[in-house]
Formats: C-alpha cells, sequence, structure tokens
C-alpha cells in the first residue's frame, strides 16, 4: 500500500514538472504591453513596444479577490470615448496630451516620424506621447494616425496632466 504523502510527493512533483500550481500558490506576475509614440532629443517620433510588469496582488475593494495592479501614477485624468468615422485619416499631428489609447472596436494605426507603423485593434494599448516632436524636412510633425478597414473605430483616451518627455522611450514600467 502507497502511502497518502508519498502520492502527494509525488503529485506536487508531476505539477512543478508540467509548470502548473497548486490552487494556493501565488501565481507569477504578470507583463503586459504597451506602445509608447515618444519624440528624442531631435524632435522625431518613434513607435516602441514597452512592457509593464511592477504589479502588486492585491484587492481593489474588499471582500473581491486580489487582482495583479499596476498604478502608474496617481492624479488627474479625463476619459473621453472617440467614434472616427468610416475612413477617417488624422493626418500628421501630435498628441494634444500625454494620453493613454485603448481601441475598443475596429483596428487604427499610428505611424512615427520615424517610419515605424503599427496596428492596433481591440485591447492594444498605445502611450501618445509626441508633444515635442518638431517638424522636418518633409514637414511631418508627431504622428499619421488612421483607420484600417472600411468601418468605424472606436476608441477609449484617457488624457492625463503628465509633463511630456524627450528619450524616455517605455518610461512607464
Amino acid at each position: 500500500m502507497i502511502k497518502r504523502n508519498t502520492v502527494f510527493a509525488v503529485l506536487i512533483g508531476i505539477l512543478s514538472m508540467t509548470g502548473m500550481a497548486l490552487a494556493d500558490e501565488t501565481p507569477p506576475s504578470p507583463t503586459m504591453w504597451y506602445w509608447h509614440n515618444w519624440s528624442d532629443h531631435d524632435g522625431i517620433s518613434h513607435m516602441t513596444r514597452c512592457p509593464i510588469r511592477d504589479f502588486d496582488l492585491k484587492t481593489m475593494s474588499k471582500p473581491a479577490g486580489p487582482q495583479w495592479q499596476n498604478r502608474l501614477k496617481e492624479g488627474p485624468a479625463q476619459v473621453i470615448f472617440t467614434v472616427q468615422p468610416a475612413h477617417w485619416n488624422g493626418v500628421w499631428h501630435p498628441d494634444p496630451k500625454v494620453q493613454w489609447i485603448i481601441p475598443l472596436k475596429g483596428s487604427w494605426y499610428v505611424t512615427a516620424m520615424d517610419g515605424h507603423k503599427v496596428v492596433m485593434g481591440p485591447g492594444e494599448v498605445s502611450l501618445g506621447e509626441d508633444q515635442l516632436s518638431r517638424k522636418d524636412q518633409q514637414g511631418r510633425i508627431g504622428h499619421d494616425a488612421g483607420n484600417v478597414g472600411v468601418g468605424p473605430v472606436e476608441l477609449m483616451v484617457i488624457q492625463t496632466d503628465e509633463t511630456p518627455t524627450s528619450d524616455q522611450p517605455c518610461r512607464f514600467k
């Protein structure tokens, strides 16, 4: 007859080899990603894919269970919902404020002055921070943005009171 402790030890070993965790074990901290549209010291905008990693496992409101949270910065913000009509194109322009942009429906693109174009769909996140960009020889400033496809695009925009920076890609972690 096999002892219960032996079976339990074998089960733990199998779970650890397969990467599975026991229910009461804390899962590893997650990594999320966002696109950062930032400007360098020459005033040229760039798109960089950035990780968010500094999560804490805690409740937002008791008695709700804990969830991974990363509070980037406290401060005033304004939430704006936008619906860009079909075939919308924003032409070259800088973001009005440091702002987080999350597509809710449809896909849109952002092209930085360095030529890097990123297409984003529902659930992807972009940080617009190209206010310090300057016109280049082609007359471009900031970024070009527009809809992908034939339908409208719904976005949630969270404008912050952050001061724009230069030469700091991925400054929020």
